[in-house]
């Protein structure tokens, strides 16, 4: 790794949010150290860890010349990623997990490409790896995508989008960080699934977007992830007003732009398809006042004409209509 001065910035910064990642933030760190990229800065943000992950983070900046520690109380991953953004100097910057790991030559690849190019990100492929049966599974198969040439960032979002199979998440690839802070573009403090309109916006504005299908990254799915965690009752809730808080962003975003980029039937449609997600969770609820603290929500928040606004295809409107003459019906009054 090359070491930076004030004069010498990065070519890319590595923002870590780590929150108790326990034994597996080794196997990260490893897999991060023995990146062939050089000219690279690495920021871990500490969110107040309290298990052996602080001391380890602490041990790597202490052994290596490039890593730093943010140590801050426990705030959550969008102003953990906050944090580290506001120091970042890297031409480029990306968001990996603590408990991940990474292909040696993944920062490489992609600053490749965006040198190459001029690109305002690149991404690659992943894999997702199920901790239980030891099993991993490619997260957009190569049927559903393949490598692209350079696209505006729309067209980039909406092609991924069709294939049903694109998660908004910034681990997978690098952005150009000049551009997000003329945006002046952060993560949504406390919001779980952040990623999803930071990535919808960013790509909005991103002039030059290129993809590759090569895999190079693996995210692990255990039961103590959020996105894996069973709830019931109140905390069910809880947890659906944000993703009614992510439609509700997500149809601004659309507003704002509509003017400016095109936005393509797929950007539309994920507005309603993130609010269908809450119609599901409420015939799934068995608590009888929860399901109806989930339809009062739904309808306190306007989603309903949200969903209306944004639907989009033949198939997605029998979706919604079925589902709103559901609410209605099962609604309390």
């Amino acid at each position: 790794m090359i070491l930076h001065s004030e004069a010498l910035p990065p070519t890319l910064s590595v923002i870590i949010p780590m929150y108790n990642a326990g034994n597996s933030f080794q196997a990260f760190m490893t897999s991060l150290l023995e990146q062939t990229l050089e000219s690279i800065e690495v920021i871990i943000v500490n969110d107040g860890s309290t298990d052996v992950s602080a001391e380890m983070a602490h041990r790597y900046a202490a052994e290596h010349a490039h890593v730093q520690v943010i140590d801050q109380q426990n705030g959550g991953v969008s102003r953990a990623r906050n944090a580290g953004l506001a120091i970042a100097r890297g031409k480029y910057v990306t968001f990996p997990d603590a408990d991940d790991t990474l292909s040696p030559n993944l920062y490489s690849t992609l600053i490749a490409m965006a040198e190459a190019d001029d690109l305002d990100v690149a991404q690659c492929n992943a894999e997702r790896f199920f901790t239980g049966s030891g099993k991993a599974k490619v997260l957009i198969p190569g049927d559903r995508l393949q490598s692209t040439d350079v696209m505006d960032g729309s067209a980039w979002l909406s092609k991924a989008l069709a294939t049903n199979r694109y998660l908004h998440v910034v681990w997978l690839g690098i952005y150009r960080l000049s551009l997000i802070r003329q945006l002046n573009l952060l993560f949504e403090p406390g919001l779980h699934h952040q990623d999803i309109p930071w990535t919808t916006e960013l790509m909005l504005n991103a002039r030059r977007v290129r993809y590759t299908d090569e895999v190079m990254y693996r995210y692990y799915v255990h039961d103590q992830s959020i996105s894996n965690q069973k709830r019931t009752g109140q905390r069910n809730v809880e947890y659906q007003r944000h993703y009614l808080k992510i439609a509700q962003m997500l149809d601004e975003i659309n507003q704002r732009y509509r003017h400016r980029v095109k936005i393509y039937p797929e950007i539309y449609r994920q507005v309603t398809r993130e609010a269908l997600t809450v119609c599901h969770a409420v015939r799934r609820e068995p608590d009888a006042d929860a399901r109806q603290a989930i339809i009062a929500d739904l309808f306190a928040t306007r989603t309903p004409a949200r969903m209306l606004r944004n639907a989009r295809g033949l198939r997605q409107w029998y979706q919604l209509l079925l589902w709103l003459s559901r609410l209605y019906r099962w609604r309390r009054r």
